[in-house]
């Protein structure tokens, strides 16, 4: 076991490689930020930005189900900007969490999701180390 890492995950729901339309409206002044996600999750979505904001923003979402007709409304904050800094970026996007969406919309949206591939890694994976420690001192 020994050099055996152990991978961090840090997210709450898992990520699907879908592209829906949306509309990102951030709160105080209801500019338009977004109109495309890049890939989306029952906790929040990726976002490719035509405005620039900042992390912590409130922001009012509604965005197309995937396979489906349905639209979701629901109220979230910006908790990451990609600012296209890195090799193989695509542009400003915002990482989008939503603050709470109705428990209806959350269930449908997961059943949606399902069987839609996640997206491919932009980076290597953030290693645990606390894990991969314990992981040792086991073996």
């Amino acid at each position: 076991m020994i050099g055996t890492l152990v991978h961090a995950n840090e997210r709450r729901a898992v990520r699907r490689a879908v592209r829906v339309e949306c509309q990102v409206v951030r709160e105080k002044d209801f500019r338009l930020l977004a109109t495309r996600t890049e890939n989306l999750s029952s906790g929040g979505m990726l976002v490719h930005a035509g405005e620039r904001a900042l992390t912590g923003e409130t922001l009012l979402v509604s965005f197309r189900v995937p396979r489906s007709r349905r639209w979701v409304d629901a109220k979230a904050t910006i908790a990451r900007v990609l600012h296209d800094r890195r090799p193989g970026d695509q542009g400003l996007r915002y990482g989008v969490e939503f603050e709470a969406l109705a428990p209806e919309d959350e269930r449908y949206l997961r059943t949606r999701l399902t069987g839609i591939a996640p997206p491919l890694p932009s980076r290597e994976p953030r290693v645990d180390y606390a894990a991969t420690v314990h992981l040792a001192s086991l073996a």
